[in-house]
């Protein structure tokens, strides 16, 4: 593992809540990683965190110099039993240290785990203008699998919405 990538990468505790949202917050303004369009707070966002379990949906969290830079989640695709071996990633890196493999580590991670978490696919939504998150998601062996034109207004402006996703265990990254 070089310099740059996460030094530790583990479960997400309660306690890290409010740099995940503070994390996911500096994404916002951007109009590249989330449709939210105004910022969140830790008391909105418990439920969800809450929500999560280390066995079968996590988060984690990525550390570098005791901090956590970056985070992961894994969340159920669509709600209904069928699905149950499929799920959402989604991942967000603290802003200074994006482009320094944060996202790849824990996005690596997620492929290298899937197994254990009783998952056969990982699917990303990722809009279709942001060039580095698709890259990610690609370089660690997703595909393009779908695009939904036009389905989010960002400052009066319409965005694709394009869905990739990796097959476990098909494809190495």
């Amino acid at each position: 593992m070089s310099a740059e990538e996460p030094r530790r990468i583990r479960d997400a505790l309660e306690a890290d809540l409010p740099t995940i949202v503070a994390i996911y917050n500096a994404s916002i303004p951007g109009r590249m990683a989330t449709a939210d369009v105004d910022a969140v707070s830790v008391e909105t966002r418990l439920d969800w965190f809450r929500a999560h379990t280390p066995a079968r949906r996590p988060v984690w969290v990525a550390e570098r110099d005791d901090q956590v830079v970056g985070w992961l989640s894994v969340q159920s695709f669509y709600g209904r039993p069928a699905y149950h071996a499929t799920a959402e990633v989604s991942v967000y890196v603290a802003p200074r240290v994006q482009g320094r493999g944060i996202g790849r580590g824990l996005l690596g991670e997620a492929v290298r785990r899937a197994p254990a978490l009783g998952l056969r696919t990982l699917l990303g939504f990722v809009f279709a203008h942001n060039a580095p998150s698709l890259g990610l998601f690609e370089a660690l062996g997703f595909t393009r699998w779908g695009r939904l034109p036009r389905v989010a207004e960002l400052d009066g402006i319409e965005r694709d919405l394009v869905i990739v996703g990796q097959r476990i265990g098909e494809r190495t990254p």
